[in-house]
């Protein structure tokens, strides 16, 4: 339960760190002898001065300590941090725990070590001066569950930089090495020795025994009796010292009976399930970019052992995936694989959206239990996008019938007269008009659709997606349908305005290509067009010929 709650704070942190003073340890777990790497570090430029560290006193003894003083950048700010590194010996078994540490005005979170009680040699017994120790932390595994071998080397003499040690390999298992190798100090029936320990996290891909081979190390010993043993160009005599780590067995067990057979086999000592939205989804309009973060942590499993998360499909909601971000991870427990998935979604109408649960299925290792870790249905409120509104349509004057009441009827038939002839002649001259191919029609309040076509498609050969999509608004509202209903009856429109929405709406920042978006509004047939007339042989040729 500690592990899920420490999974679950680590989903919740983020990756942000509030400039300040932070404290870390190279391991938390130790025998009793051993020396254990305290790191302090201020990252506040402001603070002067040296941590107060009277309170390790009570607990431990400091062996030794060395400042180092770092300048970095991120992105272009740099960043100059202090950093206090100490060696420190515990005075005594069980959980001993780091206090907070002051440094002016800041305080480092308390950290607890668990020292084991040290094993004591038997009588009479003499340890090598070189010798290998290899330790599981656990005798049996599910198969692809994680399994951590331990390796540590001890030296009681001193021995010149040329070792060498195997490499880790098993046919039946995948092998990740758990950060770089740690060196510290450990007393041994009163005899100081220095310490190389190494970490691999193992993966069985079979079930059924599996024997871990032994790693043989080798190093040359200092000849004491030399005087020029320490020169840097002069011969490196002494005895080579070659040891080998016993082989041990692991029992690997398969996949329980009763997991489910169509679901990914995750076997993991903890599993976190999180989402963020951006914005948030309380605020959305129709034509918004929606992105939703899903962050799922595992404790126990690298990132590439990790399936995907389900997409979200619903009716009315565009999908625009990213490419998942994966990452590892790695401490003296194990590996904590994290693997991140981002979606733009488009809502295109406005109402509510609901979403469905997510739930991810998994093996507890340490209960040995089916576990489901789920995300809560989620209902989405969208509201109308005033500036997405279609243009209103012009109010059709209401033609109103006035009777006239008289006493003679010869007026009103004098009237219809003379508007049954106005009309006549009124046709007359359009027909007239409408025969003479030079006639300029009439001034347009706003641009012409020469001018909005010439506008798209300098906005499509440059590649320039947001100036495409306000050309391309501005000539569909002179044209008689809207651009939707010209993208359903035109399958190529539809699909190049599928890409420059992409491009408009996607965190990728993908780079768009207006060729094609150009080619489809060039080519779009007429709406019904009637039997074509002949053409006037003395009228203007088409701007854009098809």
């Amino acid at each position: 339960m500690k592990r899920l709650v420490f999974l679950l704070l680590l989903l919740l942190a983020g990756q942000a760190h509030a400039e300040g003073f932070f404290a870390s340890v190279d391991r938390t777990r130790l025998s009793e002898g051993e020396t254990v790497v305290l790191t302090l570090e201020s990252t506040d430029p402001t603070r002067f001065g040296r941590p107060d560290l009277s309170l390790l006193d009570k607990d431990f003894e400091v062996l030794g300590s060395r400042q180092v003083n770092r300048l970095s950048s991120i992105g272009d700010t740099p960043r100059a941090s202090t950093r206090w590194i100490l060696t420190l010996q515990p005075r005594r078994n069980g959980e001993v725990t780091i206090p907070a540490i002051r440094l002016e005005d800041a305080e480092t979170l308390p950290i607890t070590l668990n020292v084991e009680a040290a094993v004591s040699a038997g009588n009479g017994e003499q340890l090598a001066p070189v010798f290998i120790d290899a330790s599981l932390d656990q005798e049996n595994v599910y198969v692809q569950a994680q399994a951590v071998l331990t390796l540590r080397i001890y030296h009681s003499v001193s021995m010149y930089d040329d070792s060498s040690l195997t490499p880790l390999r098993i046919a039946d298992a995948r092998v990740e090495q758990l950060g770089e190798p740690r060196t510290y100090e450990k007393s041994i029936g009163g005899v100081l020795h220095g310490v190389i320990e190494l970490q691999y996290a193992i993966y069985p891909q079979r079930s059924g025994q599996l024997v871990i081979p032994g790693q043989t190390f080798s190093a040359t010993l200092v000849d004491r009796s030399r005087n020029n043993d320490f020169l840097p160009f002069g011969p490196r005599t002494g005895k080579v010292s070659r040891v080998k780590s016993p082989d041990i067995p692991l029992q690997v067990k398969p996949k329980p009976a009763d997991y489910p057979a169509d679901v990914p086999w995750l076997p993991a000592r903890a599993l976190g399930l999180a989402e963020t939205w951006n914005p948030q989804p309380e605020q959305s309009q129709v034509g918004d970019s929606l992105t939703r973060r899903l962050i799922l942590k595992v404790d126990g499993l690298s990132s590439a052992q990790l399936p995907p998360l389900p997409a979200t499909q619903v009716d009315g909601l565009r999908r625009y995936p990213d490419q998942p971000q994966m990452s590892d991870q790695k401490s003296e427990t194990g590996i904590i694989g994290t693997r991140e998935e981002r979606e733009a979604l488009v809502p295109n109408r406005s109402g509510s959206f609901d979403l469905p649960p997510l739930e991810v299925l998994w093996w507890n290792t340490q209960t040995d239990t089916l576990e489901r870790t789920t995300l809560s249905a989620r209902t989405l409120q969208v509201a109308e996008n005033p500036q997405l509104q279609n243009d209103e349509q012009p109010n059709t004057p209401m033609v109103t019938t006035q009777v006239i009441e008289g006493p003679e009827l010869w007026p009103w038939q004098l009237a219809c007269a003379v508007l049954s002839l106005t009309t006549l002649l009124g046709f007359g001259l359009w027909w007239h008009a409408r025969r003479q191919p030079a006639i300029q029609r009439a001034a347009q309040s706003g641009p012409s659709p020469r001018t909005l076509l010439d506008d798209i498609k300098r906005a499509c050969q440059a590649g320039d997606a947001q100036a495409t999509r306000h050309a391309l608004d501005a000539w569909a509202r002179q044209q008689p349908e809207t651009l939707a209903d010209m993208a359903a009856r035109y399958v190529p429109l539809s699909d190049a305005l599928d890409g420059l929405n992409g491009a408009l709406y996607s965190e990728v920042g993908q780079q768009w290509q207006g060729e094609e978006l150009w080619k489809a509004i060039r080519n779009l047939p007429d709406v019904q067009e009637p039997t074509a007339t002949p053409q006037d042989s003395s009228a203007l040729p088409p701007l854009y010929p098809r």
